[in-house]
């Protein structure tokens, strides 16, 4: 027996899936900000449990898949791990390909809704570190479930304004940019890689085993485009 998906309140969602709610064993929210407050009303009053999924970087994937499977039964736990090895080589794959170019490369985010927690684990996979991030409408919990992805040191704001956010990242000095639309074309004018987190850029998926390898490639390529040896970061230019 497997798991089986019985309605999804998104963009896709019909009025058919949210009739089906009700009869969900488990909610499951990658999105956080939008859904948590049903979740919890539907938890208190009908007893539906629900948990917060991380799909993106293989490592939150594994996490996930095997929190999501240990609400159930062995033959569930056991279904997550296969899949686990099925799609580990692919994952290795991209590490293996893609690490050796991005280990130790530094990144401030900037971002809407989850990602500036969620996707930091992708980013870990390749041996990249963030030393900044920040929401532009979070509350309370959400800075309190940042600190279970970040280390110690790593420097996080709340709702920026464009003339802050430059000033940081000329003192913390990353090596790429993660944002919207709004400050792309700022950083990109200081030299500084950038790839914007709301539409992907107009790529993506980067979430799921698939995304991973989309998200990968293009990290490498915003990183190592041969456009920044003829723009100079200001501090590369100071010295």
């Amino acid at each position: 027996m497997g798991l089986r998906v019985i309605a999804q309140w998104s963009g896709d969602g019909t009025l058919a899936e949210l009739e089906n709610t009700p009869k969900s064993k488990l909610n499951l929210l990658h999105c956080y900000r939008s859904m948590n407050y049903i979740s919890r009303h539907m938890e208190e009053k009908y007893g539906v449990p629900w948990v917060e999924y991380n799909f993106f970087g293989p490592t939150m994937i594994e996490n996930s898949l095997r929190e999501i499977a240990s609400r159930f039964d062995d033959t569930i736990r056991k279904n997550a791990e296969k899949v686990i090895a099925k799609y580990r080589p692919l994952s290795d794959a991209v590490i293996a390909k893609y690490k050796p170019r991005l280990q130790g490369k530094k990144v401030m985010l900037f971002v809407g809704g989850l990602r500036p927690r969620h996707i930091i684990g992708a980013y870990e996979d390749l041996g990249m570190e963030v030393v900044g991030t920040g929401y532009e409408f979070a509350h309370n919990d959400d800075y309190q479930r940042t600190t279970h992805y970040v280390k110690d040191g790593t420097l996080i704001y709340d709702d920026v304004t464009g003339y802050e956010f430059e000033r940081f990242v000329e003192q913390v000095r990353p090596d790429l940019v993660g944002s919207g639309i709004k400050e792309k074309y700022v950083f990109q004018k200081m030299g500084v890689p950038f790839r914007q987190m709301h539409s992907w850029d107009y790529s993506g998926p980067y979430h799921g085993y698939d995304g991973f390898a989309i998200f990968a490639r293009d990290m490498d390529i915003a990183i190592s485009s041969p456009v920044w040896n003829l723009a100079k970061t200001p501090w590369k230019t100071r010295a």
